[in-house]
């Protein structure tokens, strides 16, 4: 990576997406452990992020004011009491604030309008990363609000490409992207879990079916990202005709797994947009 990010950089709220990120910036050397700042209502989280060489607080105000670039990283319900609890009048109001949105639903209109009261026209980036940012095989977007400048786009951009693949799209993608991307680990995990149990139910050591599992999803998403060949013609060069791959895969067919994960990813998105119509 060949930007190192000097700013201070804050997050509001310490759970396990902030972390992830921080993880990453911290691994591949972005940004050095003493310009990270974290704010949490609860001490509950401050042990992983003092170990990381972070700053810790229980003062939202605090970490706007010393910090450059604030991820704004709390549940949706909790975002106006997190930003009310921040007294404006010791705040040095002023436009060189970046924000940076990881709150399902909240638009960047929404968040500009309640960010006004914390900076002056504030810059706002609306981001969707995953969790496997901390190992550097994350997958992001972002989009960028009315203030957002190109050079803020492009430090965003850096920081979430430190933990994998990133990329900008529109704003109207970010929370079919975060029902795909953003919730797609959990679905995976389950995946991995379910063929780890089909080994251990053919006899294969529960450690080994575990690694083998995982290991097998790996090597089949580098396969499609390497070879850049469609799913379908990857999964039917494994299907001999009348041979063990295709009766398993008629076995998946007939449970329904393809729909199923299909479901998944639309219940997400819809649940997304409901958050942020009722919020």
């Amino acid at each position: 990576m060949d930007l190192e990010i000097t700013s201070k950089i804050g997050f509001i709220g310490g759970g396990n997406m902030a972390q992830a990120i921080a993880q990453s910036l911290l691994k591949t050397g972005i940004v050095p452990s003493e310009n990270i700042m974290i704010s949490s209502p609860t001490t509950r989280t401050f042990a992983t992020w003092k170990k990381m060489g972070a700053e810790t607080t229980h003062d939202n105000g605090k970490v706007v004011e010393a910090a450059d670039i604030i991820f704004l990283t709390v549940k949706p319900h909790i975002l106006d009491s997190a930003l009310s609890s921040i007294n404006v009048q010791q705040v040095r109001k002023t436009e060189a604030k970046l924000f940076v949105s990881v709150i399902a639903g909240v638009t960047l209109r929404e968040l500009e309008q309640k960010l006004i009261n914390i900076g002056f026209h504030p810059r706002v980036v609306r981001v969707m990363p995953n969790t496997p940012v901390t190992v550097g095989f994350g997958c992001s977007v972002y989009c960028g609000g009315t203030k957002a400048t190109a050079n803020d786009m492009l430090t965003v951009n850096k920081m979430l490409s430190a933990g994998g693949i990133c990329e900008e799209v529109p704003e109207n993608l970010i929370n079919a992207v975060g029902a795909l991307a953003g919730s797609g680990p959990a679905y995976i995990y389950l995946v991995i879990e379910a063929l780890a149990d089909g080994g251990v139910k053919m006899g294969v050591p529960r450690n080994m079916a575990t690694k083998f599992a995982a290991q097998t999803v790996l090597g089949a998403a580098q396969m499609v990202l390497e070879t850049g060949r469609h799913p379908g013609q990857l999964k039917d060069e494994v299907c001999s005709p009348g041979g063990t791959t295709i009766a398993g895969i008629h076995a998946m067919e007939r449970a329904g797994v393809r729909a199923g994960l299909m479901d998944a990813v639309e219940a997400a998105k819809k649940r997304c947009d409901e958050i942020g119509a009722t919020k």
